[in-house]
This record gives C-alpha cells, sequence and structure tokens, in this order.
C-alpha cells in the first residue's frame, strides 16, 4: 500500500485556546465584512437584532443593535429586571454548548442562542430575539408591572406599556426557521474562527515557530519530543514548557491533533480508506487512531466521513471506526 503523506489544508487549532484568545476571535469576527453583511442581510430581512457574544459575557448584546426592541432597551435600565436578564444569559450561555437553544426571560420574550465553535471549544454565541411567541396580554403586563419599582413615573410606565404591546410577534415555527438560519452560518463562522486564531498565534516566539515547521515536516513519521527539542537547540524539559505556553497544548496533544486533521483532509476523498489515511499521517495503530480522534473530533472517523463526505466506502461499513 503506497501511503499518501499529505499536509494538512485544514488551519490547526488547539482546542483548549484561553478564555482572552477566545474573546479575541470573537472581537476580530464581529468586525469581519462577512458578519457585518450577513448581520445587515439578517435584520433588514428578519426585522429582528443579532448580534455575536463571546463566552463569558453575560450582559445582553442585543441591547446595542438598531433593531433592539424598544421593550427591552426600557426595561434594560430597571435594576430588578437588569439582574433577571443576566441570569437568562448565563443560563442561555449554558445550555447552548450543544446546539441551538430558545429561552425566555421573565417578561415571556424568546431569545436563541447558537453557538460559535472551534473544535471542542465554544467561543461565543449568535444570538437574536426579543420577540413573543404568542400574541401580548394585560395578564402578561401585570406581571411586568410588578417588576418595575413604585417610583417609576406614570409617563414611563406608559412607555414601557406600550413597547411592551408593540413586541414583535412570531410562531414559533417562524422563529425556529430564522434559529435554523443562524446555525448555517455559525458553521461558516466557525471555520473562519479557525483560520483568526491561527492569524492569532503569529506573534509567538521564533522557537515555536522553529519547532511548529519542524513538526509540520516530520509528523507523518516517528518523531519524539526529544528529537524536536534537538531541533531547536533545547532541553526537552525547557522545550516542553515553551512549546506548551505558546501553543497551549502539550507536544503530544499538539502532534495528535495536527495528525487527526491530515486524516480528515484525506477523508475528503471516498476513495481512500481510513486506516491507510490514519498510517499515512504518522499513527501507529488503530486502537491508537480511533482513541485519539473520538477525543480530538468528538465522533469516530467513519461518522466523521458521513456526515461530511456523505459516504463511507463499502469496505469500511462493518466497523463504525476504522
Amino acid at each position: 500500500m503506497q501511503a499518501i503523506h499529505a499536509a494538512p489544508a485544514l488551519p490547526f487549532v488547539p482546542a483548549t485556546t484561553t478564555r482572552d484568545s477566545g474573546r479575541s476571535v470573537m472581537q476580530h469576527l464581529e468586525r469581519a465584512a462577512i458578519f457585518q453583511d450577513y448581520k445587515d442581510a439578517f435584520e433588514a430581512t428578519t426585522g429582528l437584532p443579532l448580534a455575536l457574544r463571546a463566552t463569558g459575557t453575560f450582559n445582553s448584546p442585543l441591547h446595542d443593535s438598531k433593531r433592539v426592541n424598544p421593550f427591552c432597551q426600557l426595561m434594560a435600565g430597571k435594576n430588578k429586571t437588569c439582574a433577571s436578564c443576566l441570569l437568562v444569559q448565563q443560563q442561555a450561555e449554558e445550555q447552548a454548548r450543544d446546539g441551538a437553544k430558545t429561552f425566555q426571560c421573565f417578561a415571556g420574550l424568546s431569545e436563541a442562542a447558537v453557538p460559535v465553535r472551534v473544535g471542542e471549544q465554544v467561543l461565543g454565541h449568535l444570538q437574536t430575539g426579543q420577540i413573543l411567541l404568542q400574541a401580548p396580554s394585560p395578564a402578561g403586563f401585570k406581571a411586568i408591572a410588578r417588576q418595575i419599582s413604585a417610583e417609576t413615573p406614570a409617563k414611563e410606565v406608559e412607555s414601557i406599556k406600550k413597547a411592551y404591546f408593540g413586541t414583535r410577534v412570531l410562531t414559533k415555527s417562524q422563529f425556529e426557521s430564522i434559529v435554523r438560519l443562524l446555525a448555517v452560518f455559525s458553521a461558516h463562522l466557525s471555520s473562519i474562527s479557525n483560520q483568526v486564531m491561527v492569524q492569532e498565534s503569529t506573534a509567538e516566539s521564533p522557537v515555536v515557530t522553529k519547532a511548529r515547521a519542524y513538526i509540520q515536516e516530520h509528523y507523518t513519521g516517528e518523531i519524539s519530543v526529544g528529537e524536536v527539542a534537538r531541533a531547536v537547540n533545547m532541553s526537552t524539559f525547557y522545550f516542553c514548557k515553551v512549546f506548551k505556553s505558546g501553543t497551549g497544548l502539550t507536544f503530544t496533544d499538539y502532534l495528535a491533533r495536527l495528525r487527526v486533521e491530515s486524516v480528515k483532509q484525506q477523508m475528503l476523498n471516498p476513495h481512500i480508506r481510513v486506516s491507510e489515511a490514519a498510517f499515512a499521517a504518522g499513527f501507529q495503530s488503530l486502537s491508537q487512531f480511533n482513541r485519539v480522534f473520538r477525543r480530538v473530533a468528538g465522533e469516530s472517523p467513519s461518522d466523521y466521513r458521513d456526515r461530511v463526505v456523505g459516504t463511507t466506502p463499502h469496505h469500511e461499513h462493518g466497523s463504525r471506526a476504522a
């Protein structure tokens, strides 16, 4: 069997990127032309606000949108309701890790959060909503009024009431369709996040840059941490510390993930067997490969190929591994 030594075309990114790095990537994405164009088109078409929120920021990002619901904008300044809103945002982040989630605030308005991820790491969420799934009612506003301070001027209460009854109403199926659009866009943003995170790491130390280049050149064969340390003129112990600090990964984990990316690229060709791709990428056994691939990709190699390519060669259907 002739090995196929293909370098990964997909950018390699550590799954254990720090939270600060994740926020930096979200800031880059938020300024990116593709997000701004999509946001403008989304808001113009749906009339709803759209925001990109980094993980760990629990304020409601929709309040900064030009399409913010006036009711939400008025209520945001109330201490009691502001605290309730922050709690909802925290719950949304915790629940919307594996997929899109719709949630309601104390006033009965619905929002949706769709995760943007790189590998196993959730970097942030696309968020939209501030709508009602049923018509506003006097009973609904009565519950809201209890959250408003008695010292609030009557004129302001009337403005809040008017804004509540002017809230956009959508059917459940309409809102679900909008959320599905966000899920598609989220998948595209995730691939862009991968590229942005690679660009973010370009300021790494010369030692780490040289080590990554050496690993890239030799990862398909047997390669050890000691070999790489010698290539950059460092002791193994010190190299391990510098490499982990620069990449966020141990040498072993970095190498494993690089090899997995190579296999994923090769599996785009439906005529290449998974086992062939695994050995060509430098894995020494199928059991090791299957274990590492599932840990890195979150699914088995065959499931990945079925999902991405849509077909698994006939001779591989007997096993859901390799």
